[in-house]
Parts: structure tokens; C-alpha cells; sequence
């Protein structure tokens, strides 16, 4: 079956997602959904649009993500997606271009003995718990939670005082946006937090092979 067949009017897709057609429309005009119309402007929802609208239930019910999280997530879930797939028609446009070189070209090169890639400034540990939480405005209870929740990691000292970098700064900024500015819970910001992780590696992957 085309998983991007229109199929369903509101009313089945509705019984299907155990939902309210109400909240179908709701989620349209959020632009978390965007069903095709008939001719005669009857919605009809996809297999891919359930799949989208089950997830988007699980965030809201089972997370407790509102809807401001839940549209940052789509979005980058739809990045992720897009990326991936531009990645992959990458990957197959060199293999053809270059043929037999590839397999020799893909095994990775192994660095000079000794080799370090240099760090980068932004990730030197330098602020203490204690100045970090003034720089960000929060309390350092805070900062420890977002610890625990696993949303940041401080390297710690010898003597295991928590060290905060600039990159650790930017992002409990962001957390902070979420979570203040879009009402977002933790658990839709470690979504989004983890979604933005990956869409960065698979960026820097893409941009290094096709650098290569």
C-alpha cells in the first residue's frame, strides 16, 4: 500500500487514531498535519498522516509534550528525514560516479599515529556550577536536574566539581527557551534535544563524505 495515498476522510482516520475529529482540526490548523482534499474539499488522511498522528498522541498523552514541543519535534524529525534521504541520494550519486573507486574510497582513513582531533574552544570546561547558574539566570538545583534528566553532562574537575563549558551554556539557554518560553516538559525537551544531536552528526556526516 502508497503510505502517502489519501485515503481516510476525518471521521474514519478519527475512530482509527481514537480521537475526536475536533482534534484532527486542531492539529491542522497547528500545522502538525497537513491532509490532501478531494475535489470537494473532503479531507483525506494517509497511512503516513495516521503514523504522524499516532506519534503526535503518544508525545501529548503518554510525554506530556504540549503542542509548541510537539511542532518543534515534526519539524526536526522532518529535517532528520529530509537529510537523510538527501545523504543517501548523495551516497548512491557518487558510487555510480566513481564505481569501483568507492569501496576502496569508503574504507576510512586511518589517522597519523598520535593523531587528536584539536578541540574545539567552546567545549573547554571553565564555569563553575555556581557561575554558570548566574550566567543563565537559574538556580543551581536546576542545573543539576537537567543533569539527572540526562540533558547535560559537565565534566567534573579531579576533586569532581562540576565544569560547564560554553557549548553546555548555549545549550541550557535553549533548554531554558523551551522550557519558559514554549511551556515544553522535560521530556519533550529531551526529544528535541536528542533530535537536534543527531541531525548535527548526521549533518557533519554528510558534509564529510561529500568532502571526501
Amino acid at each position: 500500500m502508497d503510505k502517502d495515498r489519501p485515503v481516510y476522510v476525518i471521521s474514519v482516520a478519527a475512530e482509527l487514531l481514537e480521537m475526536h475529529p475536533q482534534t484532527l482540526r486542531l492539529y491542522e490548523r497547528k500545522g502538525l498535519i497537513k491532509p490532501k482534499r478531494s475535489g470537494g474539499k473532503t479531507r483525506l488522511y494517509s497511512e503516513r498522516d495516521i503514523e504522524k498522528l499516532r506519534e503526535i498522541r503518544r508525545l501529548t498523552q503518554e510525554l506530556g509534550v504540549n503542542l509548541a514541543g510537539v511542532e518543534e519535534i515534526m519539524r526536526l524529525r522532518s529535517e532528520l528525514e529530509a537529510l537523510q534521504a538527501r545523504f543517501e541520494a548523495e551516497v548512491a550519486r557518487l558510487k555510480e560516479e566513481i564505481g569501483a573507486r568507492f569501496e576502496e574510497l569508503e574504507r576510512p582513513a586511518l589517522p597519523p599515529p598520535g593523531a587528536t582531533a584539536k578541540p574545539s574552544p567552546k567545549d573547554r570546561p571553565v564555569y563553575v556550577i555556581s557561575v554558570a547558574a548566574e550566567l543563565l539566570e537559574m538556580h543551581p538545583q536546576t542545573l543539576r536536574l537537567y543533569e539527572r534528566k540526562g540533558l547535560i553532562k559537565p565534566k567534573r574537575s579531579g576533586g569532581k566539581t562540576r565544569l560547564y563549558s560554553e557549548r553546555d551554556i548555549e545549550k541550557l539557554r535553549e533548554i531554558r527557551r523551551l522550557t519558559q518560553e514554549l511551556g515544553v516538559n522535560l521530556a519533550g525537551v529531551e526529544e528535541i534535544m536528542r533530535l537536534r544531536s543527531e541531525l548535527e552528526a548526521l549533518q557533519a556526516r554528510f558534509e564529510a563524505e561529500v568532502a571526501r
